[in-house]
């Protein structure tokens, strides 16, 4: 198989997947590594974060961070399905502008020997309860398998 099939194998979800959640609600998910494990992966890293897209500077930040070393990585034989949670923030809330975006995901990174890594995200909307539809780029990626 090849070495790009194999790093699509991973697979990272939210339960309720690219739905809204309000602030203070508990976000779970999970990931398989799959195929990551058969390529020399070293690391891995999964973080809730929120980032800027748009015009000007662009911010990033960390809500919720987890490193697992190859050491503590399940054989892949053995791999079940490993699951987060965390309490999402009061703010900053999801945003969808012209000129600002603001963005919540959760992402995996996976670190392989030769100091190769590969990133998958499963996005998310953070926003106060409301009836308003969710905007088009929250749509349905992310979903549990």
């Amino acid at each position: 198989m090849s070495e790009t099939t194999e790093l699509q194998a991973a697979e990272l979800w939210v339960d309720r997947g690219a739905r809204r959640y309000a602030p203070g609600e508990l976000l779970t998910g999970g990931y398989r590594l799959a195929g990551w494990r058969d390529i020399e992966l070293t690391a891995i890293e999964l973080s809730v974060l929120w980032y800027t897209a748009g015009q000007g500077e662009e911010d990033f930040f960390v809500h919720h961070f987890e490193r697992r070393r190859e050491a503590t990585l399940p054989v892949r034989r053995h791999e079940t399905p490993h699951q987060f949670e965390t309490f999402l923030p009061a703010s900053p809330l999801s945003h969808d502008g012209q000129i600002v975006k603001v963005c919540w995901a959760v992402r995996l990174r996976g670190f392989f020997r030769g100091g190769r890594q590969r990133v998958i995200e499963a996005p998310f909307w953070l926003a106060l309860p409301t009836d308003k539809p969710l905007p088009e780029a929250a749509g349905a990626e992310g979903a549990s398998p």
